[in-house]
């Protein structure tokens, strides 16, 4: 099981704009092939203009399977051509729980699997 997180930069102005279009346009859409997200956060302090994704998988095959569905999905696809022109940057990174917080991370992760 890992996590994968994701951080959207954006440029000043930005980011309320993206995630009002995301809440109204995109959630359901993504939740709906990646189940629940294990964060959704904004910067408060450091780099601004940031939204920080993190979501969790079993394998890097269901991550593959979960996020071609995704991708296939139209109406991600249109918010997608909708709010890339707001971001500067994206970084992505796969992180491995400590061995003491495994169990923690798959029951936060079937809370999300949940209807």
């Amino acid at each position: 099981m890992f996590v994968e997180q994701r951080i959207y930069s954006f440029a000043p102005g930005n980011t309320g704009a993206f995630l009002k279009a995301y809440e109204s346009d995109a959630m359901a859409a993504q939740t709906g092939a990646l189940g629940q997200p294990v964060g959704y956060y904004v910067n408060e302090i450091g780099p601004l203009n940031q939204v920080t994704t993190m979501w969790a998988y079993g394998s890097l095959d269901e991550r593959v399977e979960r996020r071609r569905n995704l991708s296939n999905d139209p109406v991600w696809q249109a918010f997608l051509h909708k709010c890339r022109p707001l971001m500067t940057t994206q970084e992505t990174r796969v992180l491995i729980p400590a061995p003491f917080f495994q169990d923690r991370l798959k029951a936060i992760a079937a809370l999300g699997r949940t209807p």
